[in-house]
């Protein structure tokens, strides 16, 4: 559910020139991250993760040009995504998805970045062909082995990556990852180029590095991110939801 945010408070001139600083300064840093990696900023993609936030946020961000925009609730984004009908926007499903939601993320989302298990890949396949979509997926890789965060073991990897290959109505489009807690990110995200082989192995195009969020963009982006998944530093603290 989504909170009353200063969006809703302030008027949205003011919100939209807080978003425009917020947004600059995210692309600055970005930019800067490319330049020490040897990089081209065009190289990484902006996704705004908008949890928490309203659809007028989405609206206005979009208006200052950014046109990707993630979340990990469907209860959330479902309502969301169809405010925002007829925007310029790809919507990326970043969360845990249970297999009963996926005929709904189906009707929206055009990338998932939380594929981590087989029935889920089975359950993703039949959903995306009965909303007659395709539906790019990334395999999610747990670097730190907890269930509670989701993805599969570095191990288990190409077995996931091959099923979304052979799975109609998915493309195999990369990995995704969350640095571990506690761990310093630049030691966290060093086996994704690995990971990224092994994807890559399976279907070459699967070039996707979804890695990196406001605190940890630079060492993912020095790591071979070509996604950053940036919700705090463009749109602002979370509280909890209004209910």
């Amino acid at each position: 559910m989504s909170r009353t945010s200063s969006s809703e408070l302030n008027p949205p001139r003011q919100r939209r020139a807080e978003l425009a600083r917020n947004l600059a300064e995210v692309r600055g840093r970005i930019d800067a991250a490319c330049a020490m990696a040897g990089r081209a900023p065009g190289d990484v993609t902006l996704i705004a993760i908008t949890k928490t936030w309203p659809a007028s946020d989405v609206m206005l961000l979009s208006q200052l040009g950014l046109a990707d925009f993630g979340e990990n609730r469907d209860a959330e984004a479902a309502p969301k995504a169809a405010a925002c009908a007829g925007l310029p926007v790809t919507w990326h499903f970043v969360g845990q998805l249970q297999t009963n939601k996926t005929p709904s993320v189906a009707r929206y989302a055009s990338v998932v970045h939380s594929v981590d298990r087989v029935r889920l890949v089975r359950a993703l396949g039949a959903a995306a062909r009965a909303a007659g979509r395709e539906l790019t997926c990334l395999v999610q890789v747990s670097l730190d082995g907890d269930p509670a965060r989701g993805g599969v073991p570095v191990t288990g990897v190409p077995e996931v990556a091959e099923a979304v290959a052979a799975e109609p109505g998915l493309l195999l489009g990369g990995v995704m990852a969350m640095a571990p807690l506690g761990v310093q990110p630049a030691a966290a995200f060093a086996p994704l180029r690995a990971c990224s082989a092994a994807v890559r192995s399976v279907r070459a195009g699967a070039a996707i590095v979804s890695a990196g969020m406001s605190g940890d963009l630079e060492p993912a982006i020095a790591a071979g991110a070509t996604h950053v998944r940036v919700g705090t530093a463009l749109l602002g603290g979370r509280k909890p939801p209004v209910r």
